[in-house]
């Protein structure tokens, strides 16, 4: 009789025996005092669950939250979908408009690593226009993919550096591929941002899809709600692979909660406080002569590139302080990126820095 081993290795698709998993910050460490790893909001809101419905199958496509999202972003409840965050939302697209084993995707690294690793779980081929070395889009070989690929993925503000891709070139890539493909761009961290964001250009450009999130602004990463903007025409494509049930009754009781005009007025305080935690921080950080800041802060966490890096993330880790390591990414060499905490942690953060390099100097 064959071992579980050997059924794993003898039965799953040979496509995925090289692919490594995403990365995620549980993943990488299960205990920790601050968690500035993974992006997420320090702030914790209560929420009240009715469970009189918790018998029943919860809608598709919740009433509640497509509409109070869709008045939040400014377009047609038909421009929306939720899905379980927005990650799912990358997955939907690629499964619907790309074909196993023929089509490919674009991405533009260093970006956020589940568009590459979605695409290969499903057979799909990866192309990479590399950000010119000050993240900007490298905007003549990203047209050199016009009719070579059907997605193109795009972060802005883009994680892990913080930059914003800039708006005319935005809309030379959407006319370039209007014909070809959809340019999707992903604004899980647009909230945190200058601008707001391209959901507005959604009537001039058929081809562009937004993805958003209140995993990061609205502080309900734990919840996993995201939504997915596009044409009515995409949304109704995207209707024939999502799951049945996506949004568990829970989850869309909470998201409903989050978008109501007192759960919006209280996010916009928030975004504001870390708005400020941010600028300290980053202020604390340039005044540490071993750290030099990477990129922009248009997001809620700052990229710095760290002498001896990999000792002071050990050093960070066995304090119970947890950041992430990018370094692996085009043009980050000896980066870390560090979510914006509360006041508390990120003065706990800088002490713990300052004293690795203090007796790294002595």
């Amino acid at each position: 009789m064959s071992t579980a081993l050997e059924l794993a290795e003898n039965l799953q698709c040979a496509h995925l025996k090289a692919l490594q998993p995403y990365q995620s910050a549980r993943r990488l460490f299960s205990g920790g005092q601050d968690w500035l790893n993974a992006n997420e909001s320090p702030f914790s809101n209560d929420f009240t669950v009715n469970c009189d419905t918790l018998n029943r199958y919860p809608d598709c496509q919740p009433k509640a939250v497509i509409s109070a999202y869709a008045g939040y972003a400014n377009v047609g409840t038909e421009q929306v979908l939720v899905s379980r965050g927005a990650d799912e939302g990358i997955e939907l697209l690629i499964r619907a408009f790309c074909q196993p084993g023929q089509d490919r995707i674009l991405i533009c690294p260093p970006t956020y690593g589940m568009y590459a690793i979605s695409a290969e779980t499903f057979q799909i081929g990866v192309e990479t226009a590399p950000l010119q070395t000050d993240f900007s889009l490298n905007l003549n070989h990203v047209l050199d993919y016009v009719g070579k690929v059907k997605l193109v993925f795009i972060c802005s503000p883009n994680n892990p550096t913080g930059t914003e891709i800039n708006e005319q070139q935005l809309k030379t890539v959407l006319d370039a591929y209007k014909d070809s493909a959809l340019v999707v761009v992903d604004e899980a961290y647009i909230e945190f941002a200058q601008s707001s964001g391209c959901a507005d250009w959604l009537a001039e450009y058929p081809n562009l899809v937004v993805l958003r999130t209140l995993s990061k602004a609205f502080a309900l990463a734990g919840i996993r709600c995201g939504f997915t903007l596009a044409a009515p025409e995409i949304i109704q494509v995207l209707y024939k692979v999502i799951a049945p049930y996506p949004l568990p009754e829970p989850v869309a009781q909470i998201a409903a909660q989050a978008l109501c005009a007192e759960g919006l007025k209280r996010v916009e305080n928030q975004i504001s406080q870390l708005r400020q935690w941010r600028q300290a921080l980053l202020k604390s950080l340039e005044n540490i002569s071993q750290l030099t800041p990477v990129g922009d802060t248009q997001a809620n966490f700052v990229l710095v590139r760290a002498d001896k890096k990999q000792a002071l993330m050990d050093h960070l880790v066995s304090q119970g302080i947890l950041i992430r390591d990018q370094s692996k990414q085009l043009h980050l060499d000896h980066c870390l990126r560090i979510s914006i905490g509360n006041e508390e942690q990120n003065q706990r953060l800088i002490a713990a820095i300052t004293a690795f390099y203090q007796q790294e100097g002595q």
